[in-house]
């Protein structure tokens, strides 16, 4: 079993006591998204658990508690763009917080286990292509050593934040903009030692050298884990995506990072409300179980469990 913490919140920066209370209680409970009375009691025993995924835009509430991660395997989805506060309202500093962090964090757990994440790459009349071009290579200038990969995306025009876009003057990009850039940052990467990936991208960037990735990647997993995962792909996510099947403890409307091009906020009230409801011992982030709730205990398996089973059948 793979846990996402989270593509749905920004759980290091903003919820890691109670991501740890969790821990001390192996379990936590998770809302269904599409059905809120529908909760999911997920077993986070570390005899089940393969690895954790970490989802962040700044892990620095975590650097000086890893130790309480010391029962499990993990590694980090570390997203550092080039926005300013315009753009994303409670982010740090890249240059001043962010990378060094990210570096901090790189010491501490190796350089394998910090994803560098340039996405999504939005364009408009500030944030242009050579915008971007130039301050990519400055990231990757300071984080040469401190990653192995680079993994990006375009932005996806989804209907629920279109009107944000709109406001910020953002525009597609055709599949021949989108190769010319892609090369320009792909012979960046190269430069600085990265290998460079792109994110539930339908667009076959192959012959430029950039393949598809998995942010939930069960190659990695292995590496890290140090024994082959039984995996596939999550049904849940895009058909582009290459993730493999994980389980995301997080709930929507909790991030608390303000990015205008999000698509797990609805909107600034419905951020507020949940925030109020915050308990770090809570079973269930941002939010407290009611009568109306049904709670299903979820199965859930070890791959390395299953491997075993298999060889002693």
């Amino acid at each position: 079993m793979i846990i996402s913490a989270s593509r749905r919140t920004d759980i290091p920066n903003y919820y890691f006591d109670w991501f740890t209370n969790r821990l001390k209680e192996r379990f936590v409970l998770v809302r269904n998204p599409m059905n809120y009375n529908q909760v999911s009691e997920i077993d986070l025993s570390p005899e089940v658990v393969d690895c954790i995924v970490f989802w962040t835009k700044n892990p620095a509430p975590m650097l000086d508690n890893l130790k309480q991660l010391k029962d499990y395997h993990y590694y980090f989805q570390f997203t550092i763009t080039s926005y300013d506060k315009d753009m994303e309202i409670n982010v740090p500093s890249k240059s001043k917080n962010l990378i060094d962090t990210f570096k901090r964090l790189s010491d501490q757990i190796g350089p394998e286990k910090v994803i560098w994440r340039y996405d999504p790459i939005l364009i408009n009349n500030k944030y242009n292509q050579d915008y971007h071009v130039e301050h990519f290579e400055k990231i990757a200038k300071e984080l040469e050593h401190y990653t192995e990969k680079c993994i990006f995306s375009f932005i996806d025009f989804y209907p629920k934040i279109k009107n944000n876009l709109a406001k910020l003057g953002a525009s597609s990009l055709d599949d021949g903009a989108k190769r010319t850039m892609a090369e320009m940052l792909f012979h960046i990467a190269g430069r600085y030692g990265l290998k460079l990936e792109t994110c539930a991208e339908n667009i076959d960037l192959s012959p430029i050298g950039i393949g598809h990735g998995k942010c939930i990647d069960d190659v990695l997993i292995e590496r890290i884990t140090g024994y082959p995962i039984i995996s596939k792909k999550d049904k849940n996510q895009r058909m582009e995506c290459g993730c493999i099947e994980s389980i995301d403890i997080g709930a929507y409307n909790t991030c608390r990072n303000g990015c205008k091009y999000c698509y797990a906020n609805h909107s600034p009230v419905t951020v507020g409300k949940n925030i109020e409801k915050y308990e770090f011992d809570s079973p269930v982030l941002c939010s407290k179980i009611t009568e109306s709730d049904k709670i299903k205990e979820r199965t859930v398996t070890s791959g390395k469990q299953e491997q075993l089973m298999w060889r002693l059948i």
